[in-house]
């Protein structure tokens, strides 16, 4: 089952942010995701708030989701006036889930003019959703295209059929390709989100994964180790020995194959996890969450951040869809991080992205720290000399390490 909400202050029914939320909220970029919370098949590997048709019971329907989702993000326009934010144009809108083109693209374009409608895009706006390579066609593509997507990320996880047949995931690898190429013809950039660490996963196997993916020439490549979290399959059968447990050295091997291949081919990381062809195909939506942007969450279990706040949806369509109708806040609760906690992910985040951490944000123990980072071969030593923490490639696999001498824990 889907991984449990956080604990938090109680959110009011109106959903009114506290005056704090107002400070230097001009100097911060608005950005906007939307939760669909359907899959065909759920992966035997994730926790994501998702279901299938036969989990969602009543109360929630597919076919009214659209709808329900716009109505959040109007009544969270009238949240953030009520609250005294300014009037600020979408920067970033990115569709996750679950499976986003499990909607009609109708759909999908619908909820996007809702976003436009109430905020406005600004200009040159990144608008992206998620997809997999067997949810989408042609038509389909050339319809978000048509409404304003700019950018479509297809979870390929794998090119190697048994380790998709691990994963759970029912496409066929061929298809990938297929999607991308017609997601070039609809005009869209392409990124491929890529998993390694699976069960039985050679080094062969993944070095074929990447070169697959590098076959299909896309914008960008998302690379993530796999997590085995609790309460799923795939964590049920590592525990009854049915498949090997994931192996910390086989990932450091895995991702440094990954920046070989990829960097030979043109690719230059800008997060632990990503890269892309240039700085202009850089995912700017997911930058915006690392550098502490403000976002509105739209959909069940999706979770939202303004001037320091945070809030999170309740899990469940039929509930999420209950309080929509209902005209109040759809948020189960809500924090505002104290000092050290947000110290705490700042460096976090900002450690493990190309532009960095600035050490004047960090306590005069952790610019001390620094050097020692640049001796063990962490940090890179030029950046830190400008006065900003960047890993390096040892670093990057080793990022907690950084974040633990920064701040001394």
């Amino acid at each position: 089952m889907p991984s449990a909400l956080p604990l938090g202050d109680p959110a009011p029914a109106d959903g009114l942010l506290p005056a704090g939320c107002i400070e230097g909220a001009t100097e911060r970029d608005f950005c906007v995701y939307v939760h669909i919370p359907f899959c065909a098949v759920r992966c035997g590997y994730c926790d994501f708030n998702t279901y299938t048709a036969h989990e969602l019971g009543s109360g929630s329907s597919q076919d009214t989701y659209a709808a329900a989702a716009s109505s959040e993000l109007a009544f969270g326009a009238g949240v953030l006036r009520a609250s005294g934010l300014p009037d600020r144009e979408v920067s970033t809108v990115f569709f996750g889930g679950g499976t986003p083109t499990l909607l009609p693209a109708t759909d999908l374009a619908s909820v996007l003019a809702t976003i436009r409608a109430t905020w406005g895009l600004r200009e040159g706006a990144e608008v992206t959703t998620e997809a997999n390579p067997d949810s989408v066609t042609p038509e389909s593509l050339a319809t978000l295209a048509q409404a304003g997507f700019t950018r479509v990320s297809f979870g390929m996880q794998s090119a190697v059929p048994h380790v998709l047949k691990t994963l759970d995931r029912t496409h066929r690898p061929e298809r990938v390709g297929q999607a991308v190429r017609w997601a070039r013809e609809a005009g869209l950039e392409v990124s491929v989100d890529l998993i390694y660490g699976t069960p039985g996963e050679t080094l062969a196997d993944w070095r074929t994964s990447v070169e697959t993916a590098l076959s299909y020439e896309p914008d960008h490549i998302s690379a993530y180790a796999l997590i085995i979290e609790d309460g799923t399959r795939l964590a049920a059968q590592i525990r009854r020995g049915e498949v090997p447990d994931i192996d910390d050295d086989d990932h450091a091997d895995k991702y440094l194959l990954a920046e070989e291949l990829l960097t030979a081919a043109g690719f230059g990381w800008y997060e632990v996890s990503n890269w892309s062809r240039s700085e202009a195909t850089r995912c700017r939506h997911n930058l915006a969450y690392w550098k502490g942007a403000d976002w509105w969450g739209a959909g069940p279990g999706a979770h939202s951040h303004v001037g320091g706040l945070r809030w999170w949806n309740v899990k469940h369509p039929a509930a999420y869809q209950q309080r929509v109708d209902a005209g109040i806040s759809p948020a189960a609760g809500r924090e505002t991080p104290d000092e050290q906690a947000r110290l705490l992910e700042r460096t976090m985040l900002l450690t493990r992205i190309i532009d960095g951490l600035p050490t004047s944000a960090l306590p005069a123990s952790g610019r001390q720290a620094v050097a020692g980072l640049i001796s063990a071969g962490l940090v890179e030593g030029p950046a830190a000399v400008q006065g900003t923490v960047v890993p390096t490639l040892r670093g990057r696999l080793l990022a907690d390490t950084i974040v633990r001498r920064l701040l001394d824990f």
